[in-house]
Parts: C-alpha cells; structure tokens; sequence
C-alpha cells in the first residue's frame, strides 16, 4: 500500500500519470448509492458496516480513482457521543439542542470508555472497505473542531455562523472548552479509522473561511492541532482542507498537516507561492465545469495539472465537494482523462 501513487504524492515523491480521487465520490450522484439507501436515514447509514463499506467501494469500481475516501458525516462523532443530532433532506446536520451556554457545554457526555466503545462499527466498516479494497488507499475522514463546533452551536447549518463567532469573542472561555471536546470527538474518530486500515486523512473544515486569521490563530488553530495530534505518531499523511480558506493556508499547516487541499478559489501556483516549499498539494478542479462540455471540463483539468506541477507532491481533486445532480459518466471520463495525461514537471507545459 505505501507504494501506491496516491500516497507517494502526498509525501512528496511524484508519479508519472496523476492521482485523483472526488470529495463526495460517494453518495447521491450514484444511483446505486441512491437504491442502496433507499428506506434508510443518512446517519444509520454511516453506522452500519456493510452499507458504509459498499457506499465507500461504489465510486472506486465506477470510476476507477485512485482512493477510497470513507462515507461518513461530520456529525457522526457527535451521533456516536450520544448527542441528538439528524441530516434533514435538503437541509442538513439538526441538532435536537443547540450548545451555547455552560450548562449546554457541562451536559456534553464524557468521551471515555464509552465512546470509544461507540467507534466500533466505524473500525467495522474500515476493515470491510480495506479487505475489498486491496491495493487502492482508504482516505479517513473527520470533521474539523470550528465547523462540527460551529452546527452544535447554531444547532444546524448557518449562512454566517454568528453565535459561534460570538461566542467566541463574548466567552471565549466556553468556546475553549467546547472546542476542545469537539478536537477528542474528531481526533479519536480518525484515530480509530486510521488503526482499523486506512493509508491517510483528510481533516474537514468546511466553514473556516468565514473567519478572519486572528480569530482562526486565537480560536481554532489548536483545537485543529488537537484533533490530528490524534494520528500524529501513526505514518500517514495528514490531509488539511477547508472552504474559502486561501488567507488561513499557513496558519491551517501549522496545526500538523502534512499535505494542503485547495479549494477551487485559489490557483494551485498561487497557493505554493504561500505554502513551504515541499509542501504537498491536493486540488482544485471547479465543481462547475463538472456541467459544460467536455471540452471545457478537459481544459480545466490540464489547468490544474499545469498549476501543481511545481508541487512536490499533487492529487487531483475537486475545489469541493461533487454535486448531487452531477452526471456520474462525467466523472468516470474525467478519472479516464487524467489517467492519460502525463504529470507536467515545472517548466513543462501538460499534453493536450
């Protein structure tokens, strides 16, 4: 597995053709995805093994990219802590009690033998995923303390995510120990993926970037440190991803990743100008070109391709998520595409 293209481009040692893997491959784009879930919640799904490592394998046999990424949620930890949290459709993570008060935070459940009890049908479904795997990587997913802090907050999704940014300044005492509550949740929760099969891990803050750099430095910097410290001793990499975070991509390395994922926003060139040299790369195709033609999705990929090619390591992916409505034959041909291209070197142009 250490061989694998995709994890020797993110420690730094490049391959000759590219690696690609989608956030979101797996999931409603799939209509096997879609029959499979039929008559089952979001979260159930996410606890129970066989659905969670047939939903993981299903984009790997289409598509055909070069990595697993496991199918979870961000609000998973919180479900298996014992927390009252759903996915509404076309909503999103609803949490039954909003945390925003010391008594909220006092009536958070102890994170011991229980939870860690709690994590076995995530090892489960690893291990099932790595046995059919084989000798394509599994990527471990949590969320990031700011964002998973930031639903328990405002108790579902947010436009501006205005309590958290208050509480922050108004008790930045209870925001700490939230925080921290949520970096043992998320942090143990890769752990226990990382120990059951999976080759790397990709920390998730989806809503960082409607924080200034001070407050990211101040506030979260650490709780996100805290979280992968969880997986720190273990020898995979450590993926760091966040949305509209271009002006948070230093301080986000510093909390003990080894490798940045760029969103669509940020030329991959420009990034690198502010990143450590060495510093490993994943990014950034613009989920839009996933519905143009397919000319244009092809020329944003050799874009993308040109953009990393100074990187010591790059992996293909999106500038997010993939789209629910995306036609899943769009992906399987872009996969094909990159497969055919030759890594551009820098100061080398990419084939057309």
């Amino acid at each position: 597995m250490a061989d694998a293209s995709l994890l020797q481009e993110l420690r730094g040692v490049r391959s000759d053709t590219p690696s690609v893997w989608f956030m979101r491959q797996a999931g409603r784009s799939l209509p096997e995805y879609r029959a499979l879930r039929e008559g089952t919640t979001m979260l159930d799904s996410c606890v129970r093994p066989d659905m969670a490592a047939e939903i993981t394998l299903q984009p790997v046999r289409r598509h055909g990219v070069d990595a697993g990424i496991f199918f979870s949620d961000i609000v998973v930890p919180a479900r298996l802590a014992g927390l009252g949290v759903e996915i509404r459709p076309g909503v999103g993570p609803v949490f039954d009690h909003p945390v925003r008060t010391e008594a909220d935070i006092e009536a958070l459940p102890p994170l011991g033998d229980d939870y860690e009890e709690a994590l076995a049908p995530i090892s489960e479904a690893v291990r099932l995923t790595v046995a059919e795997l084989g000798t394509t990587p599994l990527i471990g997913f949590a969320g990031a303390p700011f964002t998973v802090a930031s639903y328990m907050v405002e108790g579902g999704p947010s436009r501006d995510h205005l309590r958290t940014r208050a509480l922050m300044r108004s008790r930045p005492d209870l925001w700490e120990r939230l925080a921290t509550w949520v970096a043992e949740l998320s942090g143990r929760f890769l752990r226990a993926q990382v120990l059951a099969g999976a080759s790397a891990v990709q920390l998730f803050d989806s809503w960082v970037g409607a924080l200034g750099q001070e407050q990211y430095l101040e506030h979260v910097q650490a709780h996100s440190a805290a979280a992968l410290a969880h997986v720190a001793d273990l020898p995979v990499p450590r993926i760091h991803f966040g949305v509209g975070a271009a002006h948070l991509l230093l301080p986000m390395l510093g909390t003990g990743a080894t490798a940045m994922g760029v969103d669509h926003r940020l030329r991959l060139d420009r990034a690198l100008e502010v990143l450590p040299a060495g510093t490993p790369v994943q990014g950034n195709i613009d989920p839009a070109v996933l519905f143009t033609s397919e000319e244009a999705r092809f020329a944003e990929a050799r874009g993308v391709l040109e953009a990393g090619a100074a990187a010591a390591g790059h992996v293909v992916n999106l500038g997010h998520g993939v789209p629910p409505d995306t036609d899943p034959q769009v992906l399987t041909d872009l996969v094909a595409f990159l497969h055919s291209q030759r890594v551009a070197r820098a100061a080398e142009a990419p084939e057309a």
